[in-house]
């Protein structure tokens, strides 16, 4: 039996890793193997921020790939947390009848919900303006050169 609030907990604190999707469908799920490269590069990303400093232009591009990676698993906690108890149940429980306890909504798959919507949102808006901050900037610094 998949319960609905492990999962959006599993979604919201491991799906960059893949956990969620592990926990759902199985350790062969394609998807679950794939989530940890944009993690890993976004990691990259910000190892290189710290080594070469913020002009460094390939940091502008791999650090947003962790915020929406974080972002999007956060959403998809959202998703499972409001899924109703007999959509839940005939998608990942469909031997268990419609009203089972697993796809019920408790206040732990209420928290994961806030929570997940407070950090998701801060990390997209968070990615958005670090990405266009210094894209912006670049742009800035290629007119100066071409003006003088």
């Amino acid at each position: 039996m998949k319960n609905k609030t492990v999962a959006a907990w599993l979604a919201f604190i491991g799906g960059p890793l893949g956990l969620h999707r592990f926990y759902l469908y199985g350790l062969g799920d394609t998807l679950g193997w794939l989530l940890p490269i944009p993690t890993a590069l976004g990691l990259y990303g910000i190892q290189r921020v710290q080594q070469f400093g913020q002009d460094d232009q390939l940091s502008w591009v791999l650090i947003p790939l962790l915020g929406f990676t974080i972002t999007g698993c956060a959403l998809v906690a959202i998703l499972y947390g409001l899924s109703s108890p007999e959509r839940w149940n005939s998608r990942f429980n469909p031997q268990a009848p419609q009203n089972a306890v697993p796809g019920t909504t408790n206040w732990f798959t209420i928290a994961a919900i806030a929570v997940s919507l407070m950090v998701g949102a801060a990390v997209l808006m968070a990615s958005l303006a670090y990405s266009f901050q210094h894209y912006f900037e670049y742009q800035i610094e290629e007119a100066r050169k071409i003006s003088q």
